[in-house]
């Protein structure tokens, strides 16, 4: 009997991944960190989808308790790579955000981070929300770091070609569920030849459909930024970022 096809999100978020977006190093990282920090994040925190673990090590690097999560076996092993590796020893796990392995309200602060939210289809992301709300004890901090629907919808790029960290990298992109939802068909070529296809499939969630989905599980958004500089957020604004309190 055939194996059961990987869903798209166990696929994509592989070794190659680091390579293609090398940009999003340790340096920028820290002065996220530091941005995060000046927003309330404290205390025990959970980088919740984690990757690699780089805002992890920077957030630990600035003394707070933190622990990551995250599904890639493949992108949490790479965290060795880290000039002190031994930070994070022991504090990098792979589970799913939809069932947080934590007891309820252990948490001070929960940061997700660089579109790691709407992979799960509108049931399954519910989940993870229910997630944060259980795991956050009251007066906690959220911050998540979403796309910017409105941007993505006016500005996306149906078809490109780029070089990247050694590779050429082919992405088809499109809009699907009345412009809810973004997909990504991506091919990657090595210099040797050798190819990777993956695809990505995203939710985009407004700022108005995120307030009310805390709202409901006891979470109180307190801010909109546009970028990790405290610009606010507008139609044209590189990110989506939500602050948000625990009652």
């Amino acid at each position: 009997m055939a194996s059961e096809e990987r869903a798209w999100y166990e696929t994509a978020f592989e070794a190659e991944y680091l390579e293609l977006y090398a940009h999003r190093d340790l340096a920028s990282a820290r002065v996220e960190a530091g941005w995060l920090i000046a927003q309330g994040v404290s205390g025990k925190t959970l980088d919740l989808c984690c990757g690699a673990g780089r805002h992890s090590y920077a957030l630990r690097e600035r003394g707070l308790n933190v622990f990551g999560l995250d599904l890639s076996q493949e992108l949490l092993e790479r965290q060795h790579q880290r000039p002190e590796p031994e930070r994070l020893l022991g504090r990098l796990v792979r589970a799913d955000a939809r069932r947080i392995p934590l007891r309820d309200g252990s948490l001070d602060s929960i940061v997700n981070l660089f579109s790691s939210f709407g992979y799960f289809g509108l049931e399954g992301d519910r989940e993870v929300l229910d997630e944060i709300a259980r795991t956050l004890r009251s007066g906690g901090h959220l911050v998540m770091d979403l796309m910017n629907p409105e941007r993505v919808r006016r500005h996306l790029q149906p078809d490109s070609r780029t070089e990247r960290g050694g590779f050429v990298l082919y992405e088809a992109r499109r809009l699907e569920d009345e412009g809810r939802r973004v997909t990504k068909a991506v091919r990657m070529v090595a210099a040797d030849g050798r190819e990777k296809h993956w695809k990505e499939d995203v939710r985009l969630y407004s700022a108005p459909e995120v307030t009310a989905a805390l709202e409901a599980r006891g979470l109180v958004v307190e801010g909109l930024f546009g970028d990790f500089a405290d610009q606010p957020l507008t139609e044209d604004s590189p990110r989506q970022i939500l602050i948000a309190r625990r009652h």
